[in-house]
């Protein structure tokens, strides 16, 4: 138990410590780039810089496009960086760019591409109206630069800095919309039903230089590292007077183009580089991640959290223990005759405490995968605290997730198929094709429908043939294989053995008041875990549907433990209740109980859709409940795994103690 807590400590506070300290990120995997400029490059440095796209996506839609879908500047794509599992799952997709960036060359104003929209021409309408949707929806650029996003910082309304990971396309003053909504950069962009197209990005690259000692000695003077890279996209008619600094906006109008009636878009960028040595190159996030809106204030309440939900499950505790203590006490006084006693309470059911339950067979297969789940969570936030998942690395906590979920069939079968044999259940081969099949096939099935929407919708976020493919023979070549050997071990071994033997016939259950019944009982068991998780879950949901990085893994680490303490607690103390009440039906219970807590969270989700989101069309909101309910059934699974294996234990652990005739 010491080194269970030595172990706990220690990867909470390197998570904290990467919380506070974002160098964490950099440690283990990802390697500064030594950049100098052009004439100077060699082994150690590079002069090109290159600049990737990744997918645009928007608050207002749930569907991802890649670069390519609209009709912008493209360049050869063949050559573009691999994406991992996690990344290909997420709809990531990230791409070569045609902006050339040189280390220390500045750029006054570089023309990309011209494009020409005709009207009358269906191809050329159909182009330009897929620009028009994606500025009216806000869908937003993602930019990579040095593994890092370009940012488009600009200030609020209460006067403090946001620096966004994401800069938009482009802006409409339409009767939806007010100029200062979207159009947010300059004052120009306000003439009604028209479109802006940020046809005109400023890239302000910022480096820290060092030599000598400092780097190795790898090269002198002209080198650096590059630790921010910000963007002021613009919209310009460079066919006005100025060129890249006209003063003129390029304006599209809502209405279609008349016949033969031309548009022309130029597409240009300024580069600058600055030199900055006070931002080291491992503290290079700092900026992004303090400027993220609630990160300073909700420390406080994350603790305050811990704090009352630590403070909760330790009155729970200490109620369970000296009532527990009095009553087995109380129970084991039969020194004397005059000691002894009519029995009641909790030892008057132990003769049907352990019959088995009905539906023996589900709630095996559900415990199974809920362990699957349970030690899939677990090692992912261990990984995550010691900084291998970092918002640098991306994919990497999707990937590692889904690649322990697979591997982990082991415990899932073994387990399944200890707890179905002491159900005394006899089809073994039904238990685990159920326990390799159900969960795994429920969450496949319904991540299938939705890529089906996003294939139809032409969508970066759709998940190609190949990968599902291979997605299926991970299930089918690793999992069940997997889930067959540990339940072939789990079957070979002995049932267990339980404190107490069971009756031939059962005994009845005595009338229940309101408070004992099942239903009362399940919903309130889900409040207090709840209550645990309730602010990180907004910040988590934050990350998934606002475009906002999570990482704070040492606090979600912690607030997991304390769920796995409330879960257990509560669902124990609720399990004494019935008992006591002469009502041995716990089995199914003890698993609802704390998995209730999942219906909390759709609840949760189905609020922030409504407050936060701005959703409106139905792939956006069937896509999003999709998600959620994948997220929600794998929850139920943990939870309610945790409940029943902490009830398992406690009421084995009662009947054992107590002396039963």
């Amino acid at each position: 138990m010491l080194s269970f807590w030595s172990v706990l400590v220690v990867l909470v506070g390197l998570g904290l410590y990467e919380d506070r300290q974002c160098n964490g990120f950099y440690r283990r995997g990802l390697s500064p780039v030594n950049y100098c400029k052009k004439g100077e490059s060699s082994q150690t440095c590079s002069s090109d810089v290159p600049l990737y796209v990744n997918r645009l996506n928007t608050e207002e839609s749930v569907i991802p496009y890649e670069y390519h879908h609209f009709d912008f500047c493209q360049t050869d794509e063949s050559k573009s960086p691999a994406e991992n599992l996690g990344q290909v799952v997420f709809g990531e997709r990230i791409r070569n760019s045609p902006y050339q960036i040189e280390f220390k060359k500045d750029e006054e104003c570089r023309e990309v591409c011209k494009k020409t929209y005709i009207g009358g021409n269906a191809e050329s309408e159909g182009k330009l109206s897929l620009l028009k949707k994606g500025m009216s929806l806000n869908y937003q650029h993602h930019w990579i630069v040095d593994n890092m996003p370009v940012t488009w910082c600009y200030t609020l309304d209460n006067g403090q800095q946001y620096c966004s990971t994401g800069f938009p396309m482009g802006c409409y003053v339409g009767e939806r919309r007010k100029p200062e909504d979207i159009c947010m950069i300059g004052k120009m962009y306000n003439k009604p039903n028209t479109f802006y197209i940020f046809n005109h990005v400023v890239l302000t690259v910022t480096y820290h230089s060092g030599e000598g000692e400092e780097w190795g000695g790898s090269f002198q003077g002209n080198g650096g590292r590059i630790v921010s890279v910000k963007v002021v996209p613009h919209s310009i008619d460079h066919s006005k007077e100025g060129g890249c600094k006209s003063l003129h906006p390029m304006e599209i109008p809502a209405r279609k183009l008349k016949n033969d009636e031309k548009l022309e878009i130029k597409y240009s960028y300024q580069v600058i580089f600055t030199k900055n040595n006070t931002v080291k190159w491992s503290s290079r996030w700092d900026y992004i991640l303090e400027s993220m809106p609630h990160t300073n204030i909700h420390w406080f309440s994350i603790l305050n959290s811990l704090m009352i939900v630590l403070f909760l499950s330790g009155m729970v505790a200490m109620i369970i223990l000296r009532t527990l203590h009095k009553d087995i006490a109380r129970y084991n006084q039969i020194d004397s005759g005059e000691d002894v006693q009519e029995e009641f309470g909790w030892k008057l059911v132990h003769g049907d405490v352990f019959r088995p339950p009905r539906k023996g067979m589900l709630l095996s297969v559900l415990l199974g995968s809920g362990v699957q789940v349970f030690f899939m969570t677990l090692v992912t936030l261990a990984f995550a605290c010691l900084g291998f998942l970092s918002p640098a690395n991306r994919g990497a906590l999707m990937t590692c997730a889904m690649v322990l979920y697979v591997c982990l069939g082991t415990p899932a079968g073994y387990i399944s198929a200890r707890i179905y044999k002491s159900f005394n259940g006899e089809k073994w081969k039904s238990n685990v094709l159920l326990t390799s099949m159900l969960s795994p096939g429920i969450v496949f099935c319904l991540f299938f429908v939705m890529n089906l929407i996003l294939w139809q919708k032409d969508s970066s976020g759709a998940v190609p043939f190949s990968t599902l493919i291979a997605l299926l023979s991970m299930w089918f070549c690793v999992s069940v294989p997997l889930t067959f050997i540990g339940s072939y071990f789990g079957f070979r071994k002995r049932a267990l053995e339980h404190p107490v033997r069971t009756n031939q016939i059962p005994r009845q259950i005595p009338e229940q008041s309101m408070y004992t019944q099942p239903i009362p009982g399940i919903i309130m068991g889900g409040v207090l875990p709840f209550g645990c998780i309730f602010i990180q879950l907004f910040f988590i949901l934050n990350s998934i549907w606002s475009n906002q990085m999570y990482y704070m893994f040492g606090f979600l680490f912690l607030v997991f433990v304390i769920l796995v303490i409330t879960c257990s607690e509560t669902t124990i103390l609720l399990c004494y209740f019935h008992l006591c009440a002469e009502d041995y039906h716990w089995w199914w219970r003890s698993f609802l109980t704390s998995g209730f807590t999942a219906v909390y969270l759709f609840i949760y989700c189905v609020h922030y859709f409504v407050t936060k989101l701005n959703i409106e069309d139905l792939a956006s909101t069937f896509l999003y409940f999709g998600y959620t309910l994948i997220m929600v059934f794998l929850f139920f699974l943990l939870t309610g795994s945790i409940g029943f294996f902490a009830c398992f234990w406690f009421v084995r652990k009662i009947y054992s103690v107590v002396k039963v005739d």
